[in-house]
């Protein structure tokens, strides 16, 4: 075993790992492939295989869309990652990404009921994850992308959204804004405000700030009323060095045309929501308007301890399950795929987006309601069957099914 710095201790050999929990845990891996079908006589294998096989592949042959009900393409979801963005460790490829999908794969299954195979691809290439993913779209009805870098991530997402007929879902980007959408619908709840009057600030500008910034102003948000800053201060349709997905969200937010750094921006906010990491300074939190929201999300480390967040804010919300307010992208992703799978769903749509995060935000009824209570738990059971229905019946509503 050898050390890094003063962080944890770095496990070299696998005797190293013996008495780690976390080690003996993933000691041969998280999943194994179950039969639904019994096999213990000759009829029994006549029938799942050859020759009974035969009938059910030409009747597939003669309606494709067979393939959803007589296979389990209709419940399963392929979680694709090139490992280039992985937790907060960054690019650490493609084998060191598997036990998060793995993880992945679990959550699916056991929170929606959903089947996922965790695919870690050997290329960065654009162009090659959206070849590949499309060949292996066949054997699943949805994709769920995972830990894909941005800006790649949008244009893989959008090419492979265009190529495929089921849903592709980039889990980093949508699965937190709806779930931020969700608490912050019950933050104005518990702090008696309207979505529409909040003047909020996103610290971060990368695949989850984007998609954040997008699914408040679907959700209600005043998109003039809404700051959105990368590492370089406030975006602002005067900057010029901001690539695409920055600079549309530039042209739709601001409308005061801010300029500067976090201090500038949350003078006078009523919300903080950050997806960027890095600190934020207690000064900067001085000037926001009093009652209002702190969602410090970057994990494990908080841009704003809860301790001093609350100091400053009403309700105070992280990425981290020792805290209250977890932001947890569990209470959305199980439900969403499982009520798209349902309902035969060919994409994910805004009005599902939105129909999950109200899912979320209603499994709490008034007497739950808190400052520390704005989000279900990740374990409660009532989450993804509600988000199912929910997402089920937007994709009907929406036109979005085969």
């Amino acid at each position: 075993m050898t050390s890094r710095g003063k962080g944890a201790p770095v496990l070299t050999s696998v005797s190293d790992s013996v008495a780690d929990p976390v080690f003996e845990l993933h000691s041969g891996g998280k999943l194994s492939v179950q039969s639904t079908v019994p096999l213990a006589t000759r009829e029994d294998l006549s029938l799942a295989y050859t020759p009974g096989v035969a009938r059910v592949c030409e009747a597939i042959a003669a309606d494709e869309s067979l393939v959803h009900s007589l296979t389990w393409v209709g419940k399963a979801v392929a979680v694709v990652t090139d490992g280039s963005a992985v937790l907060g460790l960054g690019n650490i490829g493609p084998r060191a990404a598997m036990p998060v999908m793995e993880g992945k794969a679990v959550l699916f299954k056991q929170f929606g009921g959903v089947d996922a195979v965790p695919i870690c691809l050997d290329t960065q290439d654009p162009d090659e994850i959206v070849r590949i993913v499309t060949a292996l779209a066949p054997s699943f009805g949805g994709i769920n992308l995972e830990d894909i870098s941005a800006p790649r991530c949008f244009d893989i997402e959008r090419r492979l959204e265009a190529a495929l007929p089921i849903p592709v879902f980039h889990d980093d980007q949508h699965g937190t804004a709806i779930v931020v959408l969700a608490a912050l619908r019950n933050a104005c709840r518990v702090l008696g405000r309207g979505l529409g009057d909040l003047r909020i600030v996103v610290s971060g500008a990368g695949a989850a700030g984007v998609a954040v910034t997008r699914m408040l102003i679907s959700g209600g948000a005043d998109a003039g009323e809404i700051i959105v800053l990368d590492s370089r201060g406030c975006l602002h349709g005067g900057r010029t060095d901001l690539n695409p997905a920055k600079a549309a969200l530039a042209a739709d937010t601001n409308a005061g045309g801010v300029t500067g750094d976090i201090a500038s921006a949350l003078r006078g906010a009523d919300v903080l929501i950050g997806v960027s990491g890095g600190t934020i300074g207690e000064a900067a939190l001085a000037g926001m308007a009093p009652d209002g929201a702190i969602f410090a999300l970057a994990n494990p480390t908080p841009e704003v301890h809860p301790e001093i967040a609350a100091r400053y804010a009403g309700v105070v919300a992280t990425g981290r399950s020792d805290f209250p307010n977890q932001i947890n992208n569990v209470l959305a992703f199980p439900g969403i795929f499982r009520g798209a799978l349902e309902a035969g769903a060919t994409r994910i749509t805004d009005g599902m987006k939105v129909a999950a995060a109200a899912a979320i935000a209603a499994v709490l009824s008034p007497g739950e309601l808190a400052p520390d209570t704005i989000v279900p738990s990740a374990l409660d059971p009532r989450v993804a069957p509600a988000v199912a229905a929910a997402v089920a019946e937007a994709a009907r509503r929406d036109g979005a099914i085969r």
